[in-house]
């Protein structure tokens, strides 16, 4: 009995380490990432997981193999949590990466991936330091959303150029890095244009109340409030400003989708919103018409955000890249890396959220798009 037992686990252990293994073709070549599929950011997440599945099923379609094999973990939009998802992932036998959705978790790896020779696209981690420092270059890291910076710099030149308004207030968090950042070169380039910034507040993660900021903002007559934050406090602020009577044109940027499906909160509020982002789910051309659709078909009617968009653009830069260079599965993960840099390098990409070239830092080169809240659904604000 004691033997039959030993056989029958053996047999379960070698089923289970089947599992992680595919369809068993050699040439499929194994892509990994992590992001929040669950906790607060996991709208986040999940669209990037979904739209990533999606472009991987697509292509495995078109190759008539499974030319990709997807696996994700959840990381919580942790950076404590992250390098865990980076083993599971590693152990597994990942080869390409679409990295982290979270700049924060995927700034705890970036090491990692860099002295791995693992190549990495992130679909919207969008600080520099994934990518580079001020030491170094992270050669095989990339990125398809813009940096922190440039859209700072994109959302006072679209609000100069678009005249929403004639005095400016900026609420942002002091203790992200991602919204100092777009803070910071926000009002550089408003200086440097002649944006009138009439406030600047900020707040903390653990803040909850913003009647503070918001009054000020009112006080000097702000007419258009900028937010580089997150949905969350985004959907508070928006909450309260209205309690106040206070209605300005708010402007957020790529971290602020998301907030209609935040929960508990009141959709009307955001009407007139705008978003500065790369995509927009409602526009009718082709190829954004074909993914929403493809989408909201096998996501229970879900209308992807841009963070999906950028995945699904990060799946097919890399599935353009592999078949330029003419590598797959049976290539080292090193191999692979060394053949893509040098693709990502050199070629245009052009896919939903635009053309995209990338620069030697692994910045993305491509058109931003506003996006304006009208009837609870994201319209071309063009």
């Amino acid at each position: 009995m004691k033997k039959l037992l030993a056989i029958l686990f053996a047999l379960l252990l070698l089923v289970a380490c089947g599992s992680d293994k595919g369809s068993g073709d050699p040439t499929t070549i194994k892509i990994g990432g992590s992001g929040p599929l669950s906790g607060g950011a996991a709208v986040y997440g999940n669209d990037v997981y979904h739209a990533a599945l999606l472009a991987v099923e697509e292509i495995n379609e078109l190759e008539g193999k499974e030319f990709f094999e997807l696996r994700f973990e959840d990381d919580e939009a942790d950076p404590e949590k992250s390098p865990n998802a980076y083993g599971v992932l590693k152990d597994w036998g990942m080869q390409v990466s679409i990295y982290t959705t979270t700049s924060g978790a995927g700034l705890a790896v970036a090491e990692d991936y860099y002295n791995d020779r693992i190549f990495a696209l992130t679909p919207s981690g969008s600080n520099p330091g994934l990518v580079y420092t001020n030491n170094m270059v992270y050669d095989n890291c990339f990125q398809v959303c813009f940096t922190d910076p440039n859209q700072g710099v994109a959302s006072a030149d679209y609000i100069k150029q678009n005249e929403l308004g004639d005095k400016v207030a900026i609420i942002y968090r002091s203790d992200d890095d991602y919204s100092t950042a777009i803070y910071q070169t926000f009002k550089a380039e408003a200086e440097k244009i002649g944006l009138n910034v009439v406030y600047e507040g900020s707040f903390i993660n653990t803040d909850s109340d913003y009647s503070t900021q918001l009054n000020a903002s009112m006080n000097a007559e702000a007419d258009v409030v900028f937010l580089p934050i997150y949905y969350g406090p985004a959907a508070s602020i928006l909450t309260q400003a209205d309690g106040m009577n206070y209605k300005p044109i708010f402007f957020g940027v790529d971290g602020m989708d998301g907030i209609l499906t935040q929960e508990g909160f009141n959709v009307e509020l955001a009407e007139g919103v705008y978003l500065l982002t790369p995509f927009a789910a409602d526009s009718d051309d082709e190829k954004t018409v074909n993914f929403v659709n493809a989408f909201k078909a096998k996501f229970g009617g879900s209308v992807p955000t841009q963070f999906g968009a950028d995945a699904y653009d990060a799946v097919y830069a890399i599935y353009q890249a592999c078949k330029n260079a003419g590598v797959d599965g049976t290539n080292t993960a090193e191999e692979i890396c060394d053949a893509l840099i040098k693709q990502f390098t050199t070629m245009s990409f052009d896919g939903l959220t635009g053309e995209a070239t990338w620069n030697l830092k692994g910045e993305v080169s491509k058109s931003p798009k506003a996006v304006i809240i009208e009837n609870g659904a994201y319209t071309a604000a063009e």
